[in-house]
């Protein structure tokens, strides 16, 4: 239980993460470099879309479990 729980909470902070790196390397990194600035944004979109891909798998395994439980199959 506390493991789905961290699960959660690591993929969520680094969803927040990304999306507060692709903001702050747009908006306030105006002095940097564009090829910078267009590495960071990359990594930042990788770190959201990783975050995304980590929620899919995390929902697929909890649903996954819930409708083995209700249709009578031992989880």
């Amino acid at each position: 239980m506390w493991q789905r729980r961290l699960d959660w909470a690591a993929t969520v902070f680094v969803g927040v993460f990304g999306v507060m790196w692709v903001g702050v390397v747009t908006f306030a990194a105006f002095d940097a470099a564009m090829w910078s600035r267009i590495g960071q944004g990359v990594f930042g979109t990788f770190l959201v879309g990783w975050s995304l891909h980590k929620a899919g798998l995390l929902l697929r395994r909890t649903l996954s479990k819930v409708t083995a439980r209700h249709r009578g199959i031992g989880a």
